[in-house]
């Protein structure tokens, strides 16, 4: 035979001289959820490699994946009940103690990258992603709402504003709401093709920000997130934000979607996002719990395919374990 395609596969110098992709730090994501309060550390049932924590907290396991080379981080609130109400004000609240945090962050730590959560579900009392009206979630009026919360966001001094909340127009909105008020180098990474999947259990169970019990208002969110059927509309979505001003596309979900992200990668130049999801991860994580999957193996393979699809960010809770991995560090679940 003249052509042994093996002959690149015999040693593991080949293999690295000729490997195709490589996920590394700077690719790397890490996902905070932040609480109010003091030395609090909590573990989240069902995604083990995540924590609910103060700010103190938050500030030290930003020093550690910063010694790990990870420097770029995403935020999320858990937001009492008693400081919830049916319009969110509390999201754009100059004493939220998100904001607060951000503030506090940045003041110790100014060059890593923060981006935010903008979305109304941790903040109203319905759970939902916009204001819910005869039960519908009303678009154009949740747009006011998230123009308020992403700007206080960037006077916070998140670097990155993380529009989650899948409502027609908002990235728009958001960016001529940032540059009239001072703000024109505030980024957009918008969560373009965030599909109404059943992957987001536990990420819900860690902030409460499932939709309510209620009759009176929508059971689920598949009247704004993408419909898991559907790819061409993720191209519709992708065109629209590119327009609107967005500096990065995001698909979210990532390893049940990794056509979605090919897609945009084959049809958009902005960098592509991929969120991989607390159900993607705690998959994976009860499987290598039980032995069935070898978890310094397997979780390190499911970010490469993220890599490989087209992703040029991976928001991941594997990424500090991942890098730990890459720095011959102890690792265990």
């Amino acid at each position: 035979m003249l052509t042994r395609p093996r002959r690149n596969r015999k040693s593991e110098s080949i293999r690295a001289l000729v490997r195709e992709n490589m996920v590394t730090a700077d690719d790397l994501v890490m996902p905070l959820f932040l609480v109010a309060g003091k030395k609090i550390n909590e573990n989240i049932t069902s995604l083990p490699v995540a924590n609910r924590q103060s700010l103190d907290v938050i500030l030290k396991e930003i020093g550690q994946c910063l010694k790990l080379g990870i420097h770029s981080f995403i935020m999320f609130p858990k937001i009492p009940d008693e400081l919830k109400d049916k319009t969110a004000t509390y999201s754009f609240n100059p004493k939220n103690f998100y904001l607060l945090a951000a503030q506090k962050i940045k003041k110790k730590y100014p060059d890593i990258t923060l981006i935010s959560d903008v979305a109304l579900d941790p903040y109203n009392t319905d759970g939902h992603d916009g204001i819910v009206e005869d039960n519908e979630i009303k678009n154009d009026e949740t747009l006011a709402v998230l123009e308020k919360m992403a700007v206080a966001q960037a006077k916070a001094g998140f670097d990155v504003i993380g529009p989650s909340d899948m409502m027609d127009g908002r990235v728009e909105a958001i960016r001529d709401a940032l540059d009239l008020d001072g703000f024109p180098n505030t980024s957009i990474m918008s969560y373009t093709a965030k599909y109404a999947s059943a992957f987001y259990g536990p990420f819900r169970d860690a902030l409460d920000s499932a939709p309510v019990n209620d009759p009176s208002i929508p059971k689920d969110k598949k009247t704004y997130q993408m419909d898991p059927a559907n790819a061409n509309e993720a191209l519709l979505e992708a065109e629209l934000d590119t327009l609107e001003g967005a500096d990065f596309l995001m698909v979210k979900p990532a390893i049940n979607y990794l056509d979605i992200i090919s897609l945009l990668k084959d049809n958009h130049s902005l960098p592509i996002a991929a969120y991989h999801v607390s159900g993607e991860c705690a998959m994976l994580i009860a499987a290598c719990q039980n032995g069935w999957l070898d978890y310094k193996k397997a979780m390190p393979e499911s970010l490469l395919s993220i890599k490989r699809a087209g992703a040029d960010v991976i928001i991941s809770y594997f990424a500090k374990d991942f890098m730990k991995l890459k720095l011959n560090q102890k690792v265990s679940l």
